[in-house]
Protein backbone atom coordinates (compact mmCIF):
# COMPACT_ATOMS: atom_id res chain seq x y z
CA UNK A 1 0.00 0.00 0.00
CA UNK A 2 1.60 3.45 -0.52
CA UNK A 3 0.40 5.14 2.49
CA UNK A 4 0.52 8.59 0.16
CA UNK A 5 -2.57 7.38 -2.06
CA UNK A 6 -4.27 6.28 1.10
CA UNK A 7 -7.13 7.24 3.15
CA UNK A 8 -6.75 7.11 6.82
CA UNK A 9 -9.13 4.62 6.73
CA UNK A 10 -7.73 2.42 4.34
CA UNK A 11 -4.54 2.82 6.44
CA UNK A 12 -6.36 1.98 9.47
CA UNK A 13 -7.31 -1.38 8.00
CA UNK A 14 -4.28 -2.38 6.75
CA UNK A 15 -2.41 -5.65 8.09
CA UNK A 16 1.17 -4.62 7.52
CA UNK A 17 3.63 -5.16 10.03
CA UNK A 18 6.39 -3.43 7.95
CA UNK A 19 7.18 -0.20 6.26
CA UNK A 20 9.36 0.80 3.17
CA UNK A 21 10.67 4.40 3.66
CA UNK A 22 12.58 5.84 0.42
CA UNK A 23 15.29 8.12 1.11
CA UNK A 24 17.23 9.72 -1.71
CA UNK A 25 18.12 13.29 -2.30
CA UNK A 26 17.81 16.41 -4.41
CA UNK A 27 20.91 16.50 -6.45
CA UNK A 28 22.96 17.17 -9.80
CA UNK A 29 23.14 14.43 -11.54
CA UNK A 30 25.14 15.37 -14.63
CA UNK A 31 23.30 17.66 -17.42
CA UNK A 32 21.28 14.76 -18.57
CA UNK A 33 19.56 13.49 -15.78
CA UNK A 34 17.32 14.87 -13.18
CA UNK A 35 18.13 16.00 -9.42
CA UNK A 36 15.67 14.21 -8.03
CA UNK A 37 17.21 10.75 -9.50
CA UNK A 38 18.28 8.99 -6.01
CA UNK A 39 14.51 9.61 -5.09
CA UNK A 40 12.88 8.61 -7.86
CA UNK A 41 15.09 5.24 -7.96
CA UNK A 42 14.48 4.50 -4.58
CA UNK A 43 11.06 4.64 -4.72
CA UNK A 44 10.93 2.46 -7.65
CA UNK A 45 12.95 -0.06 -5.84
CA UNK A 46 10.39 0.17 -2.51
CA UNK A 47 7.50 0.03 -4.80
CA UNK A 48 8.66 -2.85 -6.97
CA UNK A 49 9.59 -5.01 -3.52
CA UNK A 50 6.50 -3.93 -1.99
CA UNK A 51 4.53 -5.75 -4.97
CA UNK A 52 5.47 -9.02 -3.65
CA UNK A 53 4.14 -8.50 -0.29
CA UNK A 54 0.57 -7.33 -1.76
CA UNK A 55 -1.38 -5.27 1.03
CA UNK A 56 1.74 -6.54 4.05
CA UNK A 57 3.68 -3.78 3.23
CA UNK A 58 3.28 -0.29 3.71
CA UNK A 59 5.41 2.47 1.59
CA UNK A 60 5.88 5.35 3.02
CA UNK A 61 6.28 8.89 0.98
CA UNK A 62 10.01 9.47 0.26
CA UNK A 63 12.26 11.62 1.72
CA UNK A 64 14.02 13.60 -0.84
CA UNK A 65 16.84 15.81 0.56
CA UNK A 66 19.49 13.94 1.97
CA UNK A 67 23.15 14.29 2.92
CA UNK A 68 24.42 15.80 -0.09
CA UNK A 69 26.86 18.88 0.46
CA UNK A 70 29.30 17.09 -1.37
CA UNK A 71 27.39 18.51 -4.47
CA UNK A 72 27.03 21.81 -3.21
CA UNK A 73 28.63 23.28 -6.67
CA UNK A 74 26.07 22.24 -8.44
CA UNK A 75 23.25 24.60 -8.62
CA UNK A 76 19.49 22.94 -7.28
CA UNK A 77 21.37 20.63 -5.19
CA UNK A 78 20.09 20.78 -1.81
CA UNK A 79 21.25 19.10 1.55
CA UNK A 80 20.67 18.72 4.61
CA UNK A 81 23.29 17.83 7.75
CA UNK A 82 23.42 14.61 9.17
CA UNK A 83 22.28 15.60 12.38
CA UNK A 84 19.25 16.83 10.89
CA UNK A 85 18.73 13.80 8.03
CA UNK A 86 19.13 11.73 11.20
CA UNK A 87 16.58 13.18 13.27
CA UNK A 88 14.15 13.47 10.13
CA UNK A 89 14.33 9.96 9.60
CA UNK A 90 14.18 9.06 13.15
CA UNK A 91 10.79 10.85 13.66
CA UNK A 92 9.54 9.63 10.56
CA UNK A 93 10.06 5.53 11.77
CA UNK A 94 8.85 6.61 15.10
CA UNK A 95 5.31 7.93 13.72
CA UNK A 96 5.25 4.96 11.60
CA UNK A 97 5.35 2.85 14.73
CA UNK A 98 3.05 4.31 16.60
CA UNK A 99 0.59 3.16 14.20
CA UNK A 100 1.95 -0.48 14.37
CA UNK A 101 4.27 -0.60 11.34
CA UNK A 102 7.69 -1.21 14.01
CA UNK A 103 9.69 -2.85 11.37
CA UNK A 104 10.71 -0.38 8.75
CA UNK A 105 13.18 -0.90 5.93
CA UNK A 106 15.12 2.65 4.85
CA UNK A 107 15.30 2.00 1.13
CA UNK A 108 18.15 4.67 0.04
CA UNK A 109 19.34 5.56 -3.33
CA UNK A 110 21.93 8.09 -2.31
CA UNK A 111 25.16 7.21 -1.42
CA UNK A 112 25.85 10.14 0.85
CA UNK A 113 22.75 9.01 3.22
CA UNK A 114 24.92 5.19 4.13
CA UNK A 115 26.62 6.68 6.97
CA UNK A 116 24.07 8.65 8.74
CA UNK A 117 21.55 5.63 7.94
CA UNK A 118 23.36 3.00 9.29
CA UNK A 119 23.82 5.35 12.52
CA UNK A 120 20.39 6.12 12.67
CA UNK A 121 18.57 2.86 12.07
CA UNK A 122 20.81 0.95 14.61
CA UNK A 123 20.22 3.95 17.53
CA UNK A 124 16.34 2.94 16.37
CA UNK A 125 16.73 -0.29 17.05
CA UNK A 126 18.43 0.18 20.05
CA UNK A 127 16.54 2.75 21.87
CA UNK A 128 13.06 3.17 20.46
CA UNK A 129 9.89 1.09 20.43
CA UNK A 130 10.54 -0.28 16.60
CA UNK A 131 13.18 -1.99 14.66
CA UNK A 132 15.35 -0.22 11.67
CA UNK A 133 17.54 -1.54 8.90
CA UNK A 134 19.28 0.07 6.06
CA UNK A 135 18.60 -1.01 2.49
CA UNK A 136 20.70 0.84 -0.29
CA UNK A 137 19.61 -0.77 -3.20
CA UNK A 138 22.87 -0.50 -5.34
CA UNK A 139 25.04 -1.92 -2.67
CA UNK A 140 22.58 -4.99 -2.52
CA UNK A 141 22.96 -5.98 -5.73
CA UNK A 142 26.78 -5.18 -6.44
CA UNK A 143 25.89 -2.58 -9.69
CA UNK A 144 29.07 -2.68 -11.63
CA UNK A 145 29.48 0.68 -12.75
CA UNK A 146 27.54 2.65 -10.53
CA UNK A 147 29.70 6.04 -11.16
CA UNK A 148 27.59 8.80 -10.51
CA UNK A 149 24.91 9.61 -12.91
CA UNK A 150 26.88 6.82 -14.86
CA UNK A 151 25.40 3.72 -16.61
CA UNK A 152 23.64 2.33 -13.91
CA UNK A 153 21.47 4.77 -12.80
CA UNK A 154 21.18 6.12 -16.17
CA UNK A 155 19.78 2.88 -17.50
CA UNK A 156 17.74 2.53 -14.42
CA UNK A 157 16.09 6.15 -15.49
CA UNK A 158 15.78 4.57 -19.11
CA UNK A 159 13.44 1.91 -17.68
CA UNK A 160 11.35 4.38 -14.83
CA UNK A 161 11.72 7.25 -16.11
CA UNK A 162 12.56 7.81 -19.83
CA UNK A 163 10.97 10.92 -20.30
CA UNK A 164 13.42 12.72 -17.85
CA UNK A 165 16.88 11.55 -19.85
CA UNK A 166 17.81 14.11 -21.70
CA UNK A 167 19.06 12.20 -24.17
CA UNK A 168 20.26 14.92 -26.36
CA UNK A 169 22.45 15.71 -23.65
CA UNK A 170 24.56 12.84 -23.14
CA UNK A 171 27.51 13.42 -25.30
CA UNK A 172 28.16 16.62 -23.17
CA UNK A 173 27.69 14.22 -19.94
CA UNK A 174 30.09 11.76 -21.46
CA UNK A 175 32.77 14.79 -22.35
CA UNK A 176 32.94 16.10 -18.88
CA UNK A 177 32.67 12.70 -17.21
CA UNK A 178 35.46 11.68 -14.33
CA UNK A 179 36.35 8.49 -14.79
CA UNK A 180 36.41 7.54 -11.36
CA UNK A 181 34.69 8.89 -7.78
CA UNK A 182 37.23 11.04 -5.85
CA UNK A 183 41.10 11.96 -5.86
CA UNK A 184 42.73 9.11 -3.99
CA UNK A 185 46.51 8.70 -2.64
CA UNK A 186 47.27 5.95 -0.17
CA UNK A 187 44.18 4.72 -0.23
CA UNK A 188 42.35 7.93 0.84
CA UNK A 189 39.85 10.30 -1.08
CA UNK A 190 42.12 13.73 -1.07
CA UNK A 191 38.62 15.68 -2.53
CA UNK A 192 35.52 15.83 -0.46
CA UNK A 193 33.54 18.07 -3.28
CA UNK A 194 32.76 16.16 -6.73
CA UNK A 195 33.41 19.15 -8.74
CA UNK A 196 37.24 18.82 -7.66
CA UNK A 197 37.26 15.55 -9.86
CA UNK A 198 34.19 16.41 -12.22
CA UNK A 199 33.19 18.97 -14.38
CA UNK A 200 29.68 18.26 -15.09
CA UNK A 201 29.12 16.23 -12.10
CA UNK A 202 29.18 13.00 -13.89
CA UNK A 203 31.08 9.91 -12.90
CA UNK A 204 31.16 7.37 -15.72
CA UNK A 205 29.82 6.87 -19.11
CA UNK A 206 25.99 7.18 -19.17
CA UNK A 207 25.91 5.20 -22.41
CA UNK A 208 23.35 5.68 -25.17
CA UNK A 209 19.36 3.66 -25.03
CA UNK A 210 21.56 0.79 -27.28
CA UNK A 211 24.18 0.15 -25.53
CA UNK A 212 24.62 -2.97 -23.08
CA UNK A 213 25.28 -0.91 -19.67
CA UNK A 214 23.27 2.01 -20.16
CA UNK A 215 20.13 0.91 -21.65
CA UNK A 216 16.14 0.61 -20.55
CA UNK A 217 17.02 -2.72 -20.70
CA UNK A 218 19.89 -3.17 -18.37
CA UNK A 219 17.71 -0.55 -16.34
CA UNK A 220 14.88 -3.52 -16.15
CA UNK A 221 17.63 -5.87 -14.89
CA UNK A 222 18.19 -4.06 -12.25
CA UNK A 223 15.04 -3.43 -10.90
CA UNK A 224 14.21 -6.80 -10.72
CA UNK A 225 17.22 -7.29 -9.01
CA UNK A 226 17.51 -4.62 -6.58
CA UNK A 227 13.23 -5.87 -5.67
CA UNK A 228 14.23 -9.35 -5.62
CA UNK A 229 17.15 -8.39 -2.96
CA UNK A 230 14.34 -5.99 -0.97
CA UNK A 231 11.62 -8.88 -0.85
CA UNK A 232 14.09 -11.30 0.82
CA UNK A 233 15.05 -8.50 3.24
CA UNK A 234 11.45 -7.60 3.89
CA UNK A 235 10.94 -11.61 4.84
CA UNK A 236 14.16 -11.74 7.08
CA UNK A 237 12.69 -8.59 8.61
CA UNK A 238 9.32 -9.78 9.58
CA UNK A 239 10.63 -13.21 10.81
CA UNK A 240 13.47 -11.58 12.76
CA UNK A 241 13.24 -11.72 17.15
CA UNK A 242 14.19 -8.19 17.40
CA UNK A 243 13.75 -8.50 20.83
CA UNK A 244 17.23 -6.40 22.61
CA UNK A 245 19.75 -9.49 24.08
CA UNK A 246 20.25 -8.70 27.94
CA UNK A 247 23.08 -6.84 29.99
CA UNK A 248 26.01 -9.57 30.55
Amino acid sequence: MRLADATWTDADASDADVALLPVGSTEQHGPHAPLATDTLNAEAVAEAGAEAHSDDVVVAPAIPVGVSEEHRQFTGTLWVSPDTFRDYVRDVVASLASHGWDRVIVVNGHGGNVPALGEVTATISRHDDAYAVPFTWFDAIAADGMGHAGPVETAFLRHTNPDLVREDRIDDARDGAADGWGDWTSRVNLAHDSAEFTENGVVGDPGTPESDAGSADRGVELLDEAADALTRLVDAVRDRDVDRPPHR
